[in-house]
């Protein structure tokens, strides 16, 4: 087995892979265990969420259709999201459409891939989001809790209130928000706020959390503006 984000403090992290084309569930189910992994497949939404119920994994890997359970993805990812707002999850599926990509986010996921991803560029977002989580866990951190105005960020329990009100922002979520308040008027290109956030995403699902983001502000008030787009440099929080 090899050392590395497989394991953690030497023990194997455990991936939940809910896919329901068995051979390929073998395939990832094998090459995760070669970087280390435990991996617990499934084939259905029905016996990954009594599993992770029991017992909680590590990180999720979701297909969307799973056998005649057309979006039963989607519904996994909200039950598992509503058991931790913490355990990252990432769909790893087929339907490469926006739609599907921005509704896998917007029920919580951390991330949204499509099966023509190479295993090495699987691997490194996973690494990615393992190494966030790591950092999150460290005991020794010095405490990160400031305001920009009406917006509260607590970095020791990774939430973000607005107005006095939770925004209830996934773990990506909150890293991305937090890289724009903490420096508020600069501009923060994609890469910055990807490093920020230790994950590796593309263009548009940085986007697709970018809206996200926005539309939890906007759930508490229409007149939120203060996540600004510099058409082709990145986003910058305005204090206003």
């Amino acid at each position: 087995m090899r050392r590395g984000y497989g394991t953690l403090r030497g023990m194997p992290r455990t991936i939940a892979l809910v896919e329901d084309d068995l051979a390929l569930r073998a395939n990832y189910q094998a090459a995760l265990e070669r970087e280390g992994y435990r991996v617990h497949g499934f084939a259905d939404r029905a016996s990954a969420l009594a599993a992770c119920q029991s017992n909680l994994p590590d990180l999720a890997v979701i297909d969307v259709n799973l056998a005649d359970d057309i979006e039963g993805g989607f519904e996994l990812c909200r039950e598992l999201r509503a058991l931790s707002a913490e355990m990252p999850i990432i769909f790893l599926t087929a339907r490469d459409s926006e739609f599907d990509a921005i509704s896998g986010l917007r029920l919580g996921a951390d991330d949204y891939l499509t099966k023509d991803i190479s295993l090495p560029h699987l691997l490194a977002r996973l690494a990615a989001l393992f190494r966030r989580t790591e950092v999150l866990s460290r005991k020794d951190a010095p405490s990160q809790r400031f305001e920009r105005g009406q917006l509260a960020i607590d970095a020791d329990r990774f939430e973000a209130e607005y107005r006095g009100q939770s925004l209830g922002l996934t773990l990506t979520e909150f890293w991305l928000l937090h890289a724009l308040a903490t420096r508020p008027g600069h501009v923060k290109s994609r890469q910055q706020l990807m490093d920020a956030a230790n994950v590796v995403l593309d263009d548009n699902t940085i986007t697709s959390h970018i809206k996200r983001i926005r539309r939890k502000f906007q759930h508490i008030t229409d007149e939120f503006d203060s996540i600004e787009t510099v058409y082709g440099a990145g986003y910058r929080w305005t204090e206003t």
